[in-house]
């Protein structure tokens, strides 16, 4: 039997797989959606997303798509590692990605392809395109040349393409480097971590998402404080440590989370770094 079941828990609240159903809107996170979504529906082209790792990118792409099928009707792609060896094979991918059937022997014939659906999809269909990209870090020059150029596709009021691009802080000095690209930038936001309170509501919210009793007290306030400060604020890492909490809550047969639970489980993860 899963622990989740023993708690009388439907569903494991604290798994770091980037599920919307458990993602948790703080205010940074919820500031970044709702911008997003205005960008998207303006069509203003390119977004940009910075944060640090386990900050919440791919839960919130994931989350955004999700409310852009329900309230815009976009048609969503998402592209999860874009590290790609050459032009040739990104606009295949993206071909691909969009359904767009045919033979063609060059970037030049694929980049005329695209840009021939896109005007279909969104001009003479009204349709808005939204390509999602994470780990944005990860993208060569000879891949963000290419998406200048599909930015460049638009009409006389909007961009045929809505791009994000979510990705760590270094992605930021690699759009610099290409010319006339940071200025097509429309949205660029950074995630902040979460505070302490907000840190204490994600950990309410997930446990309440998974179907635990109103009211019933999980963890103390001392025990996500010392979650907090240790984690500071990151929800992955804040996700991992609750679910090793009540792995261990489950397997010394306790009731409840304290601090002194917390302060064993965080020694035997810095162990764990350590040995690794």
């Amino acid at each position: 039997m899963s622990y989740y079941s023993i708690l009388n828990l439907n569903k494991e609240p604290f798994s770091t797989s980037p599920d919307p159903y458990f993602f948790y809107p703080s205010t940074s996170h919820k500031q970044a959606m709702q911008r997003l979504e205005i960008a998207i529906r303006l069509r203003r082209g390119l977004s940009v997303i910075l944060g640090d790792v386990g900050i919440g990118k791919t839960t919130l792409a994931r989350a955004l798509i999700q409310e852009l099928h329900s309230t815009n009707g976009a048609i969503t792609h998402m592209i999860l590692d874009p590290s790609y060896d050459s032009e040739f094979q990104f606009v295949t991918i993206l071909a691909k990605l969009f359904g767009i059937k045919g033979t063609f022997r060059s970037t030049l014939d694929y980049k005329e392809a695209i840009e021939r659906f896109l005007f279909k999809k969104c001009v003479d269909e009204s349709h808005i395109i939204a390509l999602i990209i994470d780990e944005g870090q990860k993208m060569s020059l000879s891949t963000l040349e290419l998406l200048r150029t599909l930015l460049n596709y638009e009409t006389n009021e909007y961009k045929l393409l809505q791009l994000v691009i979510m990705g760590q802080m270094e992605l930021l000095p690699k759009l610099q480097r290409i010319n006339n690209f940071s200025d097509r930038i429309s949205l660029k936001y950074i995630l902040n971590p979460l505070d302490y309170n907000e840190t204490k509501n994600m950990i309410e919210f997930r446990l309440k998402q998974a179907g635990a009793a109103s009211g019933k007290e999980i963890f103390t306030e001392k025990a996500i404080l010392t979650i907090y400060q240790y984690t500071q604020g990151y929800p992955r890492k804040i996700a991992a440590v609750c679910h090793n909490l009540l792995e261990e809550l489950v397997m010394k047969d306790k009731r409840i989370i304290e601090e002194d639970l917390v302060n064993e489980v965080m020694e035997k993860d810095r162990k764990v770094v350590l040995v690794s």
